[in-house]
């Protein structure tokens, strides 16, 4: 049993990526078609001596913001970031346990806020909890969000789904900002040094790479929580949206609905829904 698993899931892919794939000139006389150990370091921009460390599994704790800038320097999937991230836990002895005095993360909604968005119907809303966890929705939600992927896996996120899934940036045309302010609001509005924000950052660091740590990075900037949003969606086309948030602080949750903001995405919005043109108006944004 190989006991660097690590060092070795490293140096295989190092030596697998050829310096064409990240943009470097072949050069003559490679013992290798791989890249060279100081090849990887400078792209990662970690030392040779320390890579050499990992690979020969003399240091197996590298920080998060390491093994993203390795996974971006070999052009990891995502499937091969999470890979690098289990073995890199493995080898350090498992998961960190969570700090026993923070306080609960929520992982549901109170039946009077499910109440709530029953009375929100068909209008698009969600129940986030401070990490973007998605607790309890309203079924126009789920045709919003669902053909875009947003729903697919068992306990959705979105962070998660914002920053690992290639869907993602084909629904939101202004992607970027949509990251920023998803960002700003997991630093500014989770408890103070809560451990489930760190876990959550420290795996995206690995799965998104630089795309998410430099804004998580970036303390200046702050949310937003009113504003208008752009999805392309498959079945009704391209949508408007604006959102108004709603904190519930007691549970740590809020409640994010989405207004149709001009006329078209009212009409799509009731056909997604089965309504008759008409039923829901558009609430245009001041200014």
């Amino acid at each position: 049993m190989n006991d660097n698993e690590l060092g070795t899931f490293l140096r295989t892919w190092r030596e697998s990526v050829t310096p064409a794939e990240v943009g470097l000139p072949a050069g003559p006389r490679r013992r290798t078609p791989g890249l060279r150990r100081a090849e990887l370091a400078t792209l990662a921009g970690v030392s040779v001596e320390y890579l050499t460390r990992l690979e020969q599994g003399r240091d197996r704790n590298p920080s998060v913001q390491v093994l993203g800038a390795l996974a971006d320097a070999l052009n990891l999937s995502l499937r091969d970031r999470m890979l690098l991230r289990r073995l890199t836990k493995e080898a350090d002895g498992g998961d960190p346990l969570l700090c026993a005095a923070a306080p609960p993360l929520s992982r549901g909604a109170r039946p009077t806020v499910r109440a709530v968005l029953d009375r929100l119907e068909p209008t698009p809303a969600v129940v986030l909890n401070w990490i973007g966890d998605v607790l309890a929705h309203t079924g126009g939600y789920a045709r919003l969000t669902g053909p875009i992927g947003l729903l697919d896996e068992e306990r959705p996120n979105l962070l998660r789904y914002l920053f690992t899934d290639e869907r993602a940036r084909a629904a939101y045309p202004d992607w970027d900002r949509v990251a920023d302010d998803l960002v700003a609001q997991l630093r500014h509005e989770a408890p103070l040094r809560d451990p489930y924000v760190a876990e959550l950052a420290d795996e995206l660091t690995v799965t998104a790479g630089a795309v998410f740590a430099d804004r998580f990075a970036d303390l200046g900037a702050a949310p937003r929580r009113v504003g208008t949003q752009h999805v392309e969606h498959p079945e009704a086309g391209p949508l408007r949206l604006s959102h108004e948030t709603l904190a519930l602080p007691e549970e740590g949750q809020r409640i994010v609905v989405h207004l149709p903001a001009d006329d078209a995405t009212a009409a799509a919005l009731d056909r997604l829904n089965g309504r008759r043109p008409g039923a829901l108006r558009a609430v245009r944004p001041a200014g």
